[in-house]
């Protein structure tokens, strides 16, 4: 089916005004395995600017019952890649149409799931970006917006959620207030049996909901939750002097959800993940309240105040990303949310910009709606809100602040632009940001920095492919045994910058670019720092700046510059003092999930996951018990060590340490690294999914499965992957995951070349959005070799793979080409 163009969405949006949209959905027989469509009954009233004109609705049905504009029968035949044109429009017109649609399981539109620990089914709508059409029809783009009055038939015990406050009528009928304005995208319905817990705050009903089984994790979580979402709107409020608009606000923590979080008004669903069933450590209940935190942000920007296109998303994600971090550190017991940022979201950024994919913050092409969701990455989040940090020292957080309740008063309950915002930040400010703009937001790409500490000279380096005049407002920090000597201030406005406290600071063992992480910039160590850091890194006593130093030798290693040994080495001297909870979990991934496996040669694997597992047995010997320190090093031990006693033991509940007894998932990792050596067979793993038969102890059970080493197992999850249809989103993902951890290549290299046919595949039954994950998850990149490369050059060079499934390959072929790199200049 055709993806909404810019060009159409324009001129439909010229054309039409939707003054109301009444959605009535029968989902009576959700409850039933054997149902798998429900009908949808939609009514749209919307003026014409253009009587007699001509436009089309958006509608993906399983069968199209029946159409009636103005009291006029359509003909449902008339319905063709997803369109049904309409002609002979009014001044005033109303569309009524009936259709079956289809519950998915690639969790967009109606995602239906089950949850094996009780057989209770759960139904959630996530139409973002283009899955509306899915579930009712509509003029699908998101300046178009207008008021939803929805109804609901659910099953008689089942709970009904959605972006309008929810009333029972009879015991299976539910009636949803009418909402303010919003886009199609934002539109949900959520019901099942959910656990709920319900508070009140500010004049707000609050609500909390997940999964009947979680009840139990629900309710010891729901009270840090409801702090959370508290400490937020009361921030929130003060800052940009609007109440919240949307009335009740309804958590709802849902299975097989694709992205983390959505932020429909209202109704805001999460990935049920978050409500954590087992141990959880500090850095992921920081992760968790940043959520929170990030998708109340989007009900002023994004939902109070919609980006007009999807090039403008930044308008969005960028906006929510930064308040988060910032509500995180002004609100909340999260001081230290900056440093999490920096190791787990700038990361993710950078990682990006290096890619033949990178993409401006702002002012993207988009030409399409499909386009447009491949840039929902590591730039519209990590690097907008860097560039935001960036602004506010550029014009004062005052003028900020200032700028943006103007924005959003101006433009409540409809569409703004790039133009539109800058607009107001040059009033408020009283500058032109136009050259501002044009560097930091409308051009591509990462400028380099680095210092010659011999001359005192900060350099800054554009990429030649993106040139730019990007000003930098940053620091240097020197640090030797184990104090900070100095620490220099500056602007940078030219790409040699002679700082004179530069030249006069004290000798240090490392000098940090960027050290409180205050810009977006690949930081290039210099030599001396470099060779200090497997030593030094420890003994610094600034978590920003370790953070920092941490970002730059990944960065490093990726860009072919820094021996990954150099990596390994550090891990091993630096991880057992690191006090960071963010930076012990986050560390500890990337080197056991890609540094390790694809940067080292297959002959080092063992020493380098030694190195990890020792030092991991060394925090969790010194560790508080029960603490995150402690936690997050038994999972690293777990995951990493070859200690088959110990993992068994681990598996199957035994000498666990403390906290740890019933914790299943910690299990799990530890099944994980036994299936993935061949030490176990599929009748342990069957034991252990049936002690923990629930949503994830089947998930964990089968990517189990898939890692094991045998050419038994590698048929079997590559024929489940790629072949089984019936395969949840979820299912998918676990499936592809544990297939590569192989740590002889000759039992999956057969599959590197299967990879570039069978999983483009895919898309004749999984969504884009879906498809996006399992194309990165099942990429061959372990099989580092140069053969790889040229099939996936030869897949992307053909024709016929859909937007997501071309982005992936790009992105992840790119990774694969930076340990090729690596491998070719250290060995």
């Amino acid at each position: 089916m055709p993806s909404l163009t810019r060009a159409e969405a324009a001129r439909r949006s010229e054309l039409l005004t939707v003054t109301s949209m009444t959605v009535d959905l029968d989902l009576a027989r959700a409850s039933d395995p054997a149902t798998e469509t429900f009908v949808s009954r939609t009514r749209i009233t919307f003026d014409c600017a253009e009587p007699g004109g001509t436009t089309f609705v958006d509608l993906k049905p399983v069968e199209l019952g029946s159409l009636v504009l103005n009291g006029q029968p359509l003909d449902p035949a008339d319905l063709a890649d997803g369109r049904v044109q309409l002609t002979g429009l009014t001044a005033h017109n109303v569309l009524e149409v009936e259709s079956t649609m289809a519950y998915s399981r690639d969790g967009q539109g109606l995602h239906r799931a089950v949850d094996p620990a009780d057989g209770e089914h759960y139904v959630y709508g996530h139409l973002f970006l283009d899955a509306a059409p899915r579930v009712f029809a509509c003029f699908d783009q998101p300046d178009l917006k207008a008021p939803y009055t929805i109804t609901v038939t659910a099953p008689e015990p089942w709970l009904v959620i959605g972006n309008g406050a929810a009333k029972q009528s009879s015991p299976s009928r539910w009636e949803l207030a009418t909402t303010l304005p919003l886009a199609t995208y934002f539109v949900t319905v959520c019901t099942g049996p959910y656990a709920s817990v319900h508070d009140e705050h500010d004049g707000i009903p609050l609500g909390i909901h997940a999964r009947a089984s979680l009840r139990t994790h629900l309710e010891r979580e729901a009270t840090q939750m409801l702090e959370v979402t508290k400490a937020s709107f009361d921030y929130y409020h003060s800052l940009f002097g609007i109440r919240y608009p949307f009335g009740e606000y309804h958590q709802v923590f849902v299975p097989e959800f694709n992205a983390g979080a959505m932020e429909n008004p209202g109704c805001v669903t999460f990935r049920d993940t978050m409500v954590f069933r087992g141990a959880a450590a500090r850095d992921e209940v920081l992760s968790r309240t940043n959520t929170i935190a990030h998708e109340m942000a989007h009900m002023w920007f994004g939902d109070l105040v919609t980006m007009r296109w999807w090039d403008d998303l930044w308008l969005n994600e960028s906006f929510a990303e930064y308040m988060a971090h910032r509500t995180c550190v002004a609100a909340t017991e999260f001081t230290d949310a900056w440093v999490d940022s920096t190791v787990a979201r700038k990361g993710w950024g950078y990682a990006a910009e290096r890619t033949p994919s990178t993409h401006p913050v702002a002012g993207s092409a988009a030409l399409d709606a499909q386009a447009a969701l491949q840039d929902f990455d590591g730039i519209s989040y990590a690097k907008g809100a860097a560039t935001l940090r960036q602004l506010i020292a550029h014009i004062g957080d005052d003028a900020f602040i200032a700028g943006v309740g103007d924005y959003l008063r101006g433009h409540s309950y409809g569409n703004g632009t790039l133009a539109d915002f800058m607009g107001f930040m040059e009033r408020a400010s009283g500058q032109s940001l136009t050259a501002w703009s044009r560097a930091w937001l409308l051009t591509a790409g990462v400028d380099v920095l680095s210092v010659d500490r011999a001359t005192g000279v900060v350099e800054r380096s554009a990429p030649s492919e993106h040139p730019a005049d990007r000003p930098h407002t940053t620091d240097v920090a020197g640090f030797a045994d184990g104090a900070e000597v100095f620490r220099v201030p500056l602007t940078i406005t030219q790409d040699s910058t002679v700082v004179d406290g530069l030249r006069e600071a004290p000798a240090a063992q490392l000098v940090v670019p960027n050290a409180s992480d205050l810009t977006w910039a690949t930081v290039t160590l210099d030599a001396e720092s470099v060779a200090a850091v497997p030593g030094a890194l420890a003994a610094v006593p600034d978590p920003q700046a370790r953070a920092v130093v941490w970002i730059a030798l990944v960065d490093g290693v990726c860009l072919g510059t820094v021996d990954p040994r150099v990596l390994v080495r550090t891990f091993g001297a630096a991880w057992p003092a690191e006090d960071s909870d963010s930076v012990l979990t986050r560390t500890a991934t990337t080197l056991l999930g890609r540094v390790i496996p694809t940067f080292l040669p297959p002959g080092e694997h063992e020493w380098a996951e030694r190195v990890v597992a020792e030092s991991a047995e060394q925090v969790l010997a010194s560790a508080q018990s029960g603490s995150t320190r402690a936690l997050v090093a038994a999972r690293t031990v777990a995951r990493a060590s070859d200690d088959e006693s110990l993992l068994r033991a681990w598996a199957a509940g035994r000498e666990r340490p403390a906290g740890l007894e019933s914790d299943s998932d910690f299990g799990w990792i530890a099944v994980r690294n036994l299936a993935s050596r061949g030490l176990v067979d599929d009748d342990f793993v069957e034991e252990r999914r049936a002690a923990d038969d629930t949503l994830q102890g089947r998930l964990s059970a089968l990517l189990a499965r898939a890692a094991m080493p045998s050419p038994a197992a590698k048929a079997w999850a590559w024929q489940e992957l790629t072949a089984n249809r019936s395969r949840s989103n979820y299912d998918l993902n676990a499936l592809a995951q544990g297939f590569w951890l192989a740590e002889d290549l000759a039992v999956v290299r057969p599959y590197a070349e299967r990879y570039f046919v069978d999983v483009p595949a895919m898309t004749a039954w999984v969504g884009e959005d879906a498809i996006a994950r399992v194309a990165t998850l099942a990429y061959p990149g372990r099989v580092v070799e140069q053969e790889t490369v040229d099939r996936s050059e030869a897949a992307l060079g053909g024709g016929g793979l859909s937007v997501a499934v071309r982005r992936a390959m790009v992105d992840a072929e790119s990774e694969l080409r930076e340990a090729l790199r690596s491998r070719a200049a250290f060995g």
